[in-house]
């Protein structure tokens, strides 16, 4: 809004100095105020970019870790970004149903909250598996927490009417379903090592099977 009734201003002052006949001192003020323009506009840009890029600092342990693991520089970087984002949109969905008893019932169905910040552990864990993950951090994550957003919006609203509850409901089940899809992205991302637990245990009760000692009579 400020940006259009800029132009507008000075175009109005400029008139009356026409009328006034104090040109001069209309384009001292002109330079000067579009000197301060521009001074605002680029401080406010570097503020929004320095908000954006709000990753954690790479401490020497965690570039160590990463480059152990056999992961680039560009690697390192995509990875630290993803995550971030990420873990900005689980504390968003956190706060999301913390405002709704419809969201909280869903996310008590499905543990949703536990399996996302689960599924976050992992991959900080194994950072070299992100592709493993990507329909959890590109596609589902994102997308329950805009349409937890928008249901939280919506259901502020004071005054609402049947085609609104009608859309809530709506909305609902499909979080229901989102919330569904996240936690089958852990289970999915964590399945390799429950078969490694299943061969494990399957190998120590064959052990115990023929260990006179330690079987049960």
């Amino acid at each position: 809004m400020r940006r259009k009734l800029f132009p507008i201003i000075i175009a109005a002052i400029g008139v009356l100095c026409l009328f006034e006949g104090d040109f001069g001192n209309f384009i001292i003020f002109l330079m000067l105020a579009v000197g301060g323009w521009l001074i605002y506009s680029g401080f406010k840009g570097r503020t929004g970019s320095r908000k954006k890029e709000d990753v954690p600092f790479l401490t020497k342990e965690k570039e160590a870790y990463y480059k152990q693991n056999g992961m680039s520089e560009s690697e390192i970087e995509l990875f630290r970004e993803t995550m971030n984002l990420s873990k900005q949109q689980v504390l968003r969905l956190q706060q999301n149903v913390q405002k709704s008893a419809k969201l909280k019932a869903i996310d008590l169905r499905h543990d949703t909250l536990k399996a996302a910040k689960a599924l976050f552990k992992e991959l900080v864990k194994e950072p070299t598996r992100l592709p493993e993950a990507s329909q959890f951090l590109y596609t589902h994550l994102p997308n329950i927490v805009d349409l937890t957003d928008h249901y939280v919006e919506i259901n502020s609203h004071e005054v609402k009417s049947k085609e609104v509850y009608g859309k809530l409901e709506e909305s609902a089940q499909i979080i229901d379903q989102m919330a569904d899809l996240i936690v089958k992205d852990y289970q999915q991302f964590v399945s390799g090592d429950l078969e490694d637990m299943d061969v494990e245990l399957s190998i120590a009760k064959k052990n115990l099977d023929h260990d006179p000692d330690l079987s049960t009579k």
